[in-house]
């Protein structure tokens, strides 16, 4: 959503910065919104800004804009793939193994806080193997 708002906008300080220019390519509002997505997505077949105030808008809207779509790309198929090793047990397990593997380095305050942590997941396991045991 933000993209879009971002779009309009840039794209009305690109046609208000070029608005009266002779030899303007961009001229209307509409050439405007097409430039503005050429301009972004490295097509290269975007016209070039006539005055300095467009061309640093523009430069501005190509930086942000390339920044925000191609980062919401990126997030959105990392977040997919990283999905499955984000899962609650699975950071519970590898927070143990870890704790266990610098077992000697931990303060007894650490230590008593693992046993704690430990107990609580036995009572947890336990309690839900009696719920599946009732189930059955």
């Amino acid at each position: 959503m933000l993209l879009i708002v971002l779009w309009f906008l840039f794209s009305a300080g690109i046609y208000l910065a070029e608005r009266g220019i002779e030899g303007a390519s961009i001229s209307t509002y509409g050439s405007a919104l097409y430039w503005g997505v050429a301009a972004f997505s490295t097509a290269g077949i975007a016209d070039t800004p006539m005055s300095p105030a467009a061309r640093l808008i523009g430069g501005l809207w190509i930086v942000l804009g390339s920044v925000l779509f191609f980062g919401t790309i990126v997030a959105t198929v990392t977040g997919y793939f990283m999905r499955p090793m984000q899962r609650p047990h699975r950071k519970i397990i590898d927070t143990i193994e870890y704790n266990l593997e610098q077992l000697n380095e931990l303060t007894l305050d650490e230590l008593d806080l693992l046993k704690e942590t430990v107990d609580t997941l036995i009572v947890h396991v336990e309690h839900l193997k009696e719920k599946q045991s009732g189930k059955q």
